[in-house]
């Protein structure tokens, strides 16, 4: 299985529009975090968890050039204001989308054209909404995928786990039976916003204590904002095997 982070910052993206701290003003590029995304490919099929505003930039960076499917965690704007540059996946074909019950009301309140049947064709997404059950495993193609819902401040929203690999962004509380639903998994993906508590999302050391209950084998930082450098996230949870991700990095699971 391939993982690539086709965006690792929080719904700001970093360099924030008219910040001038050091990790906005930063020369390394792995400080640059276009909004959180990931594209998940295994035996043919490629599945994109999250579609935010960058969502053609980073797809055109990480030459992106099949889609069978988008999971969504939530409906939030960061992650789903690119919606519609699916149009260019859907040519020939429906695309099904997946989420939980809210979050494809909410996304079907707001790109409504894109779920509508026409005859012919006429250079709008054509998108088929499906909703999930948390728990119940479904497929794409030969993808397993688990939904595994966890909280977002007040708001469920749902974690992703492919065989060993896991995603769970935007979380502030995982319950006891999403904790059991994740355990067993290689490599863990966790939303870890700054070091500094906030109502609706892990702090870095948050995200720590939920990786060592899960006990994975290694674990990477997304949705990360603007007050903590790359090179800094590494040097302070590397000895307990975190790393930052970063956009356009690439995992083989």
């Amino acid at each position: 299985m391939r993982i690539t982070f086709l965006g690792t910052g929080t719904s700001h993206g970093i360099p924030v529009l008219g910040c001038s701290c050091p990790v906005c003003t930063s020369e390394d590029v792995r400080n640059v975090r276009y909004r959180s995304s990931i594209l998940v490919e295994s035996d043919g099929v490629s599945v994109v968890v999250d579609t935010g505003y960058e969502f053609r930039l980073s797809g055109i960076r990480a030459g992106l050039r099949k889609v069978d499917a988008v999971l969504y965690t939530h409906s939030h704007s960061d992650h789903i204001m690119g919606l519609d540059d699916l149009r260019v996946f859907t040519r020939d074909r429906r695309l099904p989308v997946f989420g939980n019950a809210r979050t494809i009301a909410d996304i079907k309140e707001k790109f409504p054209y894109a779920f509508r049947h026409y005859d012919g064709n006429y250079g709008l997404p054509l998108l088929d909404a499906c909703v999930l059950e948390n728990y119940r495993t479904f497929s794409v193609g030969s993808l397993e995928v688990l939904p595994v819902p966890v909280s977002h401040g007040c708001m469920e929203i749902l974690g992703y786990r492919f065989s060993n690999f896991a995603y769970v962004t935007d979380v502030s509380c995982i319950g006891d039976e999403s904790y059991e639903a994740l355990k067993g998994v290689d490599v863990l993906v966790l939303g870890a916003l700054r070091k500094r508590p906030h109502a609706t999302h892990f702090s870095f050391d948050q995200a720590m204590e939920a990786f060592l209950r899960i006990g994975a084998g290694r674990c990477y930082f997304t949705h990360v904002n603007h007050e903590t450098s790359y090179e800094e996230i590494n040097r302070l949870y590397g000895r307990f095997g975190i790393q930052s991700a970063y956009d356009n990095l690439v995992l083989e699971v």
